[in-house]
């Protein structure tokens, strides 16, 4: 067959740097094979379907006030950074363009694909590489000097030495149970109308919510133990665990429709059906949906390759590190952290925004790209646009609280930072910003395991999944799973209570400060800058309770009804996407988590009664699902009655516990494993809690000591002068290396930080992103100097990169100092993704050229 005979002339240049190009129509190919065209055609193809430039449409509607549809606003706040952008896009093109291929030759042979007939390995080595995945699913290179046991990486990658891949960011989600898919590759469970569960249909999702999850706002139980701040927490740190990419491409399979302009199950599209008498209808069908990116190698498209006993079911990524290591505040790649960083402050301070200030606190700079999708003050102008905030993780804007959160680490860190400085004047930027990130993340983790998660979990399922902390363990995956993401750690959308009070200095309601029913604060930060800044709005959510969990009041109509509506008729149903997100991830049901936490399966109804204590909503489950086996996990959960002092039942203090122990035991750099801090350090780390962080950044003067334990002010207050907290002085040094060899050379574009191995100072010398070493990079003090001359940091050619372009292919790529710029030609522009060309009719320019990498396979 001709497939093959293309594919034996390709593998004789496998270990070759070879480019060769096709057009988009597919005629001539440089093997002169033009009867298989087709398969570039089909790459081809696929890579146009998915490349979409949706934040140009987007930048457009904003400059012309046109309405934005909530799905694709949420969609966008789910929107990844870039490296993750183009990761998810390559996995993407690769899962489309190997269906078009799949489709094509299954035209040609005029016969259906069987085992026998499975495509070659080498056509999938292509695909990857025109894709852009094959190097995401290489392992990283890793650093072998002396600071690999210092600093963790921003990535993640390389914590495990043995899989450096475990818990990285831009890598899929750990599976605890394989996937229930509906066709056991990648459908969800309700693609198919026709399919049936254990005898009967799955319940559309909007109808559970109507029907189960619903309440309104004004039955809403109050935590009687638990002020707000324990749900915006567990909302930042959930932030700091996972964030999974959705697809926004137009690429419903082999047509080109916008999933918001189909009511079909297609390719990236999942719509959620809605009722003609529904609130949501507003004249339509469903409400839209966005599928998760697969990760790289996983899909549909692996039905075409290798043994049908082997195939890959479709992985969902996590654009962010999974360990508890504040990537909220420092971000999950070089690109984030280097745009989060003030490289011209000695003091290895972040940036801050030079606009507003918060009684000459500071706040979170703004994001590059403007106009941004964040809610505008109705009464200002144009001119007083305030952005979207920039932090480690871009949903930082999504709720004011949430906002607020972020802005009290930034603070703390720049805090650290300076008093770091002056306790250590012989420090680098470098070692400055590294060492106060250092102990952000481990407040995050003492904050996170022995403040919040035995509150959720009750103190016997803690005792039993976490105990005391024995050590890191090399055997333990400490990825997030997709169980703990997707459904267990949602647990705290049922904690949301409708309605964020700001309070005044006496802990007050006060006419000046009126409170916001929670629609009124999505994606709008402009209401922390004009309307009080941090101070009331942290005492609202400190003085005021979280919405208890009731098993007949699980989520207001704030979060059923609302979402996301800003300025747009319209708007969504978080309970919905919860439960269609379940499916879009192939969790499996309820029953086989439970078996999976050694808890018995649930057959019957009496069974159900024995975990649910309000029979009606039992009864209403059953009459939904008929089957406890079909009960999506997140609901389940959400049902069951309270574990003893938690806020969670069983299944969920399980998979909470597991997760966070895996988190703890699998992360090199926990805060207590003996090489991260010394025993001081630790000491002086235990004394701290996030009463002291409100205490040292905000203007509050009296705070609960545990700020998630609700209280009466003021009986119930202390001043801050009571509350504890680090002395920093465990931190201070001296400064040998100086004594002996003299202070090290600084480096134009970069940066050095101290280290001491086998009793030897040493300095490690690192570079800007956008820059690399050249020379040596570790320098080590000998009895008079240093061994070698400083390295220099050098500009990066991105344009060079043929792997991974920087530009896409509509675009010409121009190296500038520290950078790249993609620049287009008439008529065409460029999208708002900086890297792609687009004319009037949002479509990119003819692609004339595709970069191909062979890579040698040994």
């Amino acid at each position: 067959m001709r497939v093959f005979i293309f594919l034996g002339v390709s593998a004789t240049l496998a270990c070759t740097a070879l480019f060769f190009s096709f057009n988009q129509k597919g005629k001539d190919v440089f093997f002169g094979e033009t009867e298989d065209t087709y398969i570039t055609s089909a790459i081809q193809e696929g890579a146009n379907m998915v490349d979409d430039p949706i934040y140009h449409t987007l930048k457009r509607n904003l400059q012309r006030r046109e309405i934005i549809a909530p799905a694709l606003l949420l969609a966008l706040s789910k929107f990844p950074e870039q490296e993750s952008q183009d990761i998810s896009q390559a996995a993407e093109r690769m899962e489309t363009s190997t269906q078009v291929l799949g489709k094509n030759i299954h035209q040609k042979q005029k016969r259906s694909l069987h085992p026998s007939d499975l495509l070659s390995a080498d056509l999938l080595s292509m695909i990857a590489n025109i894709s852009g995945c094959l190097p995401y699913m290489l392992p990283p290179k890793c650093p072998n000097n002396c600071l690999a046991n210092k600093y963790r990486l921003i990535t993640g990658a390389c914590n495990n030495r043995e899989h450096p891949r475990w818990g990285a960011s831009n890598t899929a989600l750990a599976r605890w149970l394989p996937p229930a898919y509906e066709d056991g590759i990648s459908q969800p469970k309700g693609w198919n109308p026709n399919v049936f569960f254990n005898g009967s249909q799955l319940p559309l999702v909007r109808e559970v919510t109507r029907k189960i999850i619903h309440a309104s706002n004004e039955a809403v139980t109050e935590d009687s133990l638990y002020s707000d701040i324990i749900m915006v927490w567990g909302q930042y740190i959930s932030h700091d665990i996972s964030f999974t990419p959705q697809s926004t491409n137009r690429a419903a399979f082999l047509r080109g429709v916008e999933c918001k302009m189909t009511c079909e199950n297609q390719k990236s599209c999942f719509p959620i059906k809605v009722f003609a008498n529904d609130t949501l209808s507003t004249g339509r069908e469903c409400m839209p949906f966005y599928r998760s990116f697969p990760a790289c190698g996983t899909g549909d498209h692996s039905i075409l390759f290798g043994n049908l006993s082997t195939l890959k079911p479709r992985e969902q990524i996590n654009g962010l590190t999974s360990f508890l290591d504040a990537s909220t505040v420092y971000g999950s790649t070089p690109a984030v952290e280097n745009k989060l960083r003030n490289f011209t402050s000695k003091e290895g301070l972040l940036r801050v925004n030079v606009r507003y200030y918060d009684n000459d606190r500071e706040y979170m700079p703004f994001v590059d790209q403007v106009p941004s999708l964040c809610a505008q003050d109705p009464n200002s102008d144009e001119a007083e646009r305030i952005e979207c905030f920039m932090a480690g993780d871009s949903r930082s804007s999504e709720v004011i609280s949430l906002t607020a959160m972020h802005t009290l680490w930034l603070r703390e860190h720049n805090r650290l930072a300076k008093a770091l400085k002056k306790l250590n004047r012989h420090w680098s930027s470098e070692t400055v910003y590294q060492e106060a990130r250092k102990i952000v993340g481990a407040l995050h983790q003492i904050i996170t395991l022995r403040d919040y998660i035995p509150k959720i979990i009750g103190p016997e399922a803690f005792n039993q999944y976490l105990s005391l902390y024995k050590g890191y363990d090399h055997k333990i995956n400490p990825a997030a799973s997709n169980v703990f993401s997707t459904a267990a750690f949602r647990f705290g959308h049922a904690t949301i209570h409708p309605i964020i009070k700001k309070l005044n200095a006496q802990y007050q309601d006060d006419p000046d400060l009126p409170n916001l029913h929670m629609h009124e604060v999505f994606f709008s930060p402009w209401r922390l800058i004009k309307e009080g800044g941090l101070d009331p709005l942290l005492r609202g959510i400190l003085a005021k309770s979280a919405k208890l969990l009731m098993q007949d009041q699980m989520m207001t109509e704030e979060l059923t009804e609302r979402l996301v509506v800003l300025s747009n008729n319209g708007s969504l149903d978080l309970a919905s996407l919860n439960l269609q997100r379940g499916r879009d991830h192939g969790l499996p049901g309820y029953n086989d988590w439970r078996e999976f936490c050694g808890l018995p399966r649930l057959e019957t109804q009496s069974d159900l009664n024995t975990v649910i204590a309000n029979k009606k909503l039992a009864e209403k489950i059953m009459e939904l699902y008929s089957n406890p086996n079909n009960i999506d996990v997140w609901l389940g959960g959400l049902a069951e009655n309270f574990l003893p002092g938690a806020r969670t039942g069983p299944l969920f203090a399980c998979i909470i516990g597991k997760q966070m122990k895996a988190l703890r035991e699998g992360d090199r750099f926990w805060w207590e494993n003996s090489h991260v801090f010394t025993e001081t350090q630790r000491h002086e780390l235990r004394k701290h809690s996030l009463s002291r962080i409100i205490c040292d950044n905000t203007g509050l003067s009296e705070v609960p000591l545990d700020a998630f334990r609700l209280g009466k002010f003021p009986e119930d207050f202390e001043s801050c002068d009571n509350i504890p907290g680090i002395n920093l002085e465990a931190w201070q040094e001296s400064n040998q290396q100086e004594e002996t060899c003299g202070f090290p050379k600084g480096v134009a574009n970069g940066n050095f930080v101290y280290c001491s191995e086998f009793g030897k100072s040493m300095v490690i010398y690192s570079c800007q992103h956008g820059y690399q070493l050249q020379g040596e990079e570790q320098l080590t003090c000998t009895s008079k100097e240093w061994n070698f001359q400083p390295p220099v940091c050098i500009d990066i050619n991105e344009c060079e990169n043929q792997i991974n372009p920087s530009c896409h292919t509509s675009s010409k790529c121009i190296n500038i100092i520290g950078g790249y710029q993609c620049l287009c030609t008439d008529p065409y522009e460029l999208a708002e993704d900086g890297r792609t060309c687009v004319g009037n009719v949002m479509t990119p320019p003819s692609i004339k050229t595709v970069p191909v990498v062979w890579v040698c396979k040994l």
